[in-house]
């Protein structure tokens, strides 16, 4: 090999990361670089010139492995065996490891040696050694809290359940009239009540879907009519005065979905909205197929969101700063009950609107529903054409 050609090999071998050694095809050193040198302390011990026979390295460098080392050992075989790829990670004596790699060099089917790499992960080894022990912690915590979830929502359910049995006992004529004051004590107790039942069933759920996801089922969804059943349920839990509720919701083609886990999801937006809503304000609920989705967009005139938290608000516990210091109640569970359900038809949920005028989220729902096997949607165009415009008005009442 020229002088020049010489240079130019150990310049690339020096600018590489790990430490390399050049074997030529008859078991000779082409060129090493210093890092090869230095991982294996071998200034002045050993002939690492070029055209020096490799073998006498050999010892040298098996002198660092662990004593229990069974692997591959470095540089074993030659050449026979260096015409394959190989790849391994040896554990050095003095805590290093060090991942040892062969590459093999042809040209034209010719053999011109092989390219051995020596390259020190013991940063890395330790990294994932100490990210496995956080993650079995980890692991354990959320086993742990999701127990005490689960242990503590059903203990509080009891005393709640018998809670609202005395309430709806107590208003029952037999055991006499009451005052408007005694109703209106029972009233909030009884809606009190029923607050913390619905807390406890987002506590469960949460937990569920933290082991195994919530469970599904699809089936042909009326966009329609689970639209006005939300509604529905929601004034008949809800005790925001005057706070009015319109719904618009235009033909279109029937959604594959999960109409129960919808509807609670529609539900769970309609009573945020009323709870941040002031008295005499509105919520606006509209519905059109666009393409091959379903948006469905649930606006009010409350409190609104700051623009820097609607992502955030979607993550578990998690609520805005005007909603916290409102006096407002909650848990922020769901929001982030509410995207698991969406994502797993393979829609999207976004939140919109302006801080002061008002939130808006918005519902992105394929109408075939998710996966590679779901039938193909009718077009949007053609259901319009046949259906008739339908759209539902209620109004709540003062409390």
């Amino acid at each position: 090999m020229a002088s020049e050609d010489r240079e130019r090999l150990g310049a690339v071998l020096e600018a590489l990361p790990p430490g390399a050694l050049l074997q030529s095809p008859d078991d000779r050193v082409l060129a090493v670089n210093q890092k090869f040198v230095r991982m294996f302390d071998l200034a002045g011990r050993a002939d690492l010139s070029p055209g020096a026979p490799v073998r006498p390295l050999l010892p040298l460098v098996r002198a660092f492995f662990t004593a229990d080392h069974t692997g591959p050992h470095a540089l074993d075989g030659l050449p026979a065996h260096g015409r394959i790829h190989r790849v391994a990670e040896i554990p050095l004596d003095d805590g290093r490891v060090i991942r040892r790699e062969v590459e093999p060099l042809r040209h034209e089917g010719a053999y011109l040696g092989a390219l051995w790499l020596f390259d020190d992960i013991s940063e890395r080894k330790r990294r994932e050694r100490d990210l496995e022990r956080d993650n079995l912690a980890l692991t354990e915590l959320a086993r742990q809290r999701n127990a005490f979830t689960a242990a503590a929502s059903h203990e509080l359910r009891t005393p709640l359940s018998s809670i609202s049995s005395f309430c709806e006992l107590l208003t029952d004529p037999a055991f006499g009239e009451l005052t408007e004051d005694q109703r209106s004590f029972l009233d909030a107790i009884g809606r009190n009540a029923g607050r913390m039942q619905r807390v406890i069933s987002d506590l469960l759920l949460t937990t569920r879907m933290r082991a195994a996801g919530p469970q599904l089922e699809f089936g042909p969804v009326d966009v329609d009519r689970m639209l006005e059943d939300a509604v529905l349920d929601r004034i008949g839990t809800g005790r925001e005065p005057g706070v009015f509720t319109v719904v618009d919701c235009a033909p279109g083609p029937v959604l594959r979905g999960d109409r129960h886990r919808l509807r609670h999801v529609l539900v769970n937006l309609l009573e945020n909205a009323a709870k941040f809503t002031p008295p005499d304000g509105r919520i606006t609920v509209t519905a059109a197929p666009r393409g091959d989705h379903w948006e469905i967009e649930v606006a009010d005139t409350g409190i609104g969101i700051p623009e820097q938290y609607r992502e955030e608000i979607f993550t578990g516990f998690v609520r805005a700063p005007n909603a916290q210091h409102g006096g407002y109640p909650g848990t922020g569970l769901g929001l982030a009950i509410s995207r698991t359900v969406v994502q797993l038809h393979g829609g999207t949920i976004t939140a919109g609107g302006r801080e002061g005028e008002g939130a808006a989220f918005l519902i992105r729902l394929p109408v075939a529903g998710p996966g590679p096997d779901a039938p193909a949607p009718a077009p949007a165009a053609a259901a319009a054409a046949a259906a008739a415009a339908r759209g539902t008005a209620t109004g709540e009442a003062p409390a």
